[in-house]
């Protein structure tokens, strides 16, 4: 494959998902990718990977980021990936990308940005956007982008040579992350406690909001959790009940440690994953609570569970397919431009 200087564009106001995915790009693109990278300052501490950085300060919300354009050209790529939390994140940066060179936008959820003349003459003019699901997919299409220049490609997670250990302990340690925590799990947990049930819940990121809810209950709050996989190693069972759309990262992850998993039915959770987690509908804590009372119980169940989330996550979200199939999707976009000009 040809050589293809990529320039990723990171201009958040926070570390989450969206800058997970990039890190694991940058970690994970195939050799004829050569990447560099546009980030804000107050992000620029996360990316540790050895690569031309060109600082942008501070993250840009305006109608115009001179600072990004700039950046990129000093870079000279040939396509620019962008990378948005949401659709309304962020136009300014996507019309200096294509102001310097094709550009691609990665898309993570479907909120933010109604359509507008604006926000249409913005993504009409993409060589290429990514979706992580069909959902985004159709977002990407109702905002412009047109059809053959969407590629859906599923997220994808490192796979550590191991999976978790699963001894038979008492009481069984239930993983949570704090985002998503207090709308189901506290009570579903309250049900279990009133039940007399074992359980203990660790929760990794910020629970401060929840610690009053949490009183009485046994669950601990682990804050900022750096090493993901040492965090994963003290579980038994991982719940993640989400009421949005997105296939979780988080989750992923989770099964990729042969982490026997408890989840919801939103976005595309069943159809992706329907034999490899126990799926509860969502905002519902009483359905909650009798799946974690069943895996919490049977312990014969959480291997069967953990053995199928393994080998699901093996098959079908390695992060170097992810990483792959982004980089045919960059090099296509480059392409594209080339044979239009």
């Amino acid at each position: 494959m040809e050589r293809l200087n990529v320039a990723l564009v990171v201009d958040n106001e926070a570390f989450g998902g969206a800058e997970t995915y990039v890190r694991r790009l940058l970690r994970f693109l195939p050799a004829w990718v050569v990447p560099s990278l546009v980030v804000g300052e107050n992000l620029a501490g996360a990316f540790a990977e050895r690569l031309p950085v060109q600082i942008v300060a501070p993250a840009v919300r305006a109608v115009w980021a001179p600072q990004i354009e700039n950046a990129l050209r000093a870079l000279a790529p040939d396509v620019v990936l962008v990378n948005l939390a949401d659709a309304g994140m962020n136009l300014a940066a996507m019309q200096a990308a294509e102001a310097v060179a094709p550009t691609v936008a990665t898309l993570h959820r479907t909120g933010g940005a109604p359509v507008s003349g604006a926000v249409w003459d913005c993504y009409r003019l993409l060589a290429g956007a990514l979706a992580p699901s069909r959902i985004v997919e159709a977002r990407l299409r109702e905002l412009g982008v047109p059809a053959e220049r969407v590629t859906r490609i599923p997220p994808g997670v490192e796979i550590p040579p191991e999976p978790v250990a699963h001894p038979d302990r008492t009481p069984v340690v239930i993983g949570a992350i704090g985002g998503v925590t207090g709308l189901d799990l506290l009570p579903a947990v309250a049900t279990l406690r009133r039940r007399g049930r074992e359980v203990r819940v660790l929760v990794a990121g910020d629970g401060r909001d929840l610690a009053e809810r949490a009183r009485g209950l046994p669950v601990r709050f682990a804050g900022r959790v750096p090493e993901v996989s040492a965090f994963l190693r003290e579980l038994d069972v991982v719940c993640l009940p989400s009421r949005r759309d997105a296939l979780s990262p988080a989750l992923l992850e989770a099964m990729a440690h042969g982490l026997p998993c408890v989840t919801t039915a939103v976005g595309e959770t069943v159809e992706e994953l329907a034999g490899a987690a126990m799926i509860v509908p969502p905002g519902e804590p009483a359905a909650l609570a009798e799946a974690l009372d069943r895996v919490s119980t049977d312990g014969a169940l959480r291997r069967k569970l953990a053995a199928a989330a393994r080998a699901k996550a093996e098959r079908d979200f390695d992060v170097r397919r992810m990483a792959r199939e982004t980089a045919e999707a960059l090099a296509a976009a480059h392409a594209l431009s080339g044979s239009a000009r």
